[in-house]
């Protein structure tokens, strides 16, 4: 697969740039597996083993077939974007078994089989925005969906490899409105849990990996208000994601010291770890305290100097029906020196992924 110019560029006022080694089109980032990055073209999964900088080389993994209508309307860019098509959330375990999120399922693929299975039938929203795996193959992940009502939301777990899906935690009626992420610490052998959208519903939970103990650590204001969370051996970073306020990075440590570490130009919902270097994304979505047109990547070599690496400019499409702009950053544990972005609804960067040595 050919590389090509990305019209993703470093921002030129920073000393600390990232070197882009290549780009392809029409490819969702999901998640690093070690030194082994998963991604997807429509329903395609595919990977490549990073060694250095050297050329990419994918490999077809599995397949998963949808309907007829989402087979059609994911062959086209806009149809696709406007249907959510595609896998999305992705989780490599130990045994070497991945499942998938796809519109309206979650999806399971043994080791040697080359076809994805339904394990799950997700009958409230579209899909997690995230799941999350330990080492010892235990995957999770939560309810995201509209919830104007404020039912009950469920935290699903599966021991067996995603074959078979059981409530391990459920937020009783008018506690919250959806999680937006679950996100396993390595480091505390923890589960940190993320929730929306309004008031006391904004809150991080750290809680254990059977979800018997599960504790409110920060709650109650739009700066609670997160979807992405990356663990470092001395602290938690997470990063705000409201459309009410001005956001930030903040930093956790694990006394429990809560510093505000970087501005952000807008809501935030990726984050990922290369190395030593923590990255967050911005978005483009409509607020009128966030009204800026560009996607920016802010990474931090340490944790203590935060710049503004990347930026790319909003298309013309309706965010609305077209997504908003926004800069996708695979979970999992990456142990390369690679970082891998994939841009949507951007300026000649609609669904393209991006690889740069940091």
């Amino acid at each position: 697969m050919a590389a090509h110019c990305s019209a993703v560029v470093p921002d030129r006022n920073v000393d600390w740039n990232p070197v882009r080694i290549a780009s392809f089109a029409h490819m969702r980032a999901l998640a690093w597996h070690h030194d082994m990055l998963y991604a997807a073209r429509r329903y395609t999964l595919l990977r490549t083993r990073m060694q250095g900088n050297a050329v990419v080389r994918w490999e077809e993994v599995a397949t998963y077939q949808p309907s007829l209508f989402r087979t059609l309307t994911s062959f086209a860019p806009l149809s696709s974007r406007l249907f959510r098509d595609g896998l999305h959330a992705l989780a490599v375990l130990p045994t070497g078994h991945v499942i998938a999120a796809v519109p309206h399922a979650i999806v399971t693929l043994a080791p040697g089989e080359r076809e994805f299975r339904v394990s799950h039938r997700v009958l409230r929203g579209t899909r997690p925005l995230h799941l999350a795996c330990t080492p010892k193959n235990l995957v999770v992940w939560g309810e995201y969906f509209d919830n104007p009502q404020r039912d009950e939301v469920h935290i699903y777990a599966s021991t067996d490899q995603g074959v078979h899906w059981d409530v391990a935690y459920t937020f009783p009626r008018g506690t919250i409105r959806h999680v937006h992420n679950v996100v396993y610490d390595e480091f505390e052998d923890c589960f940190w849990v993320l929730t929306g959208d309004e008031g006391r519903e904004c809150r991080i939970l750290r809680a254990s990996c059977d979800f018997k103990y599960l504790d409110a650590v920060i709650e109650g204001d739009q700066q609670a208000r997160s979807a992405a969370l990356v663990p470092t051996r001395d602290a938690l970073y997470f990063s705000s994601d409201t459309p009410q306020e001005k956001n930030h990075v903040y930093r956790l440590d694990r006394r429990g010291v809560l510093a505000d570490v970087a501005p952000l130009s807008s809501s935030s919902i990726y984050g990922c770890r290369v190395g030593g270097a923590i990255f967050f994304s911005t978005m483009v979505e409509p607020s009128a305290i966030n009204p800026g047109q560009n996607v920016y990547l802010c990474g931090s070599p340490d944790g203590d100097r935060w710049q503004q690496i990347l930026q790319g400019k909003k298309d013309r499409w309706s965010m609305r029906f077209f997504q908003y702009g926004n800069a996708l950053l695979p979970d999992g544990t990456n142990t390369t020196r690679l970082l891998a972005v994939t841009t949507i609804a951007l300026q000649n960067a609609s669904l393209e992924t991006t690889l740069w040595s940091v």
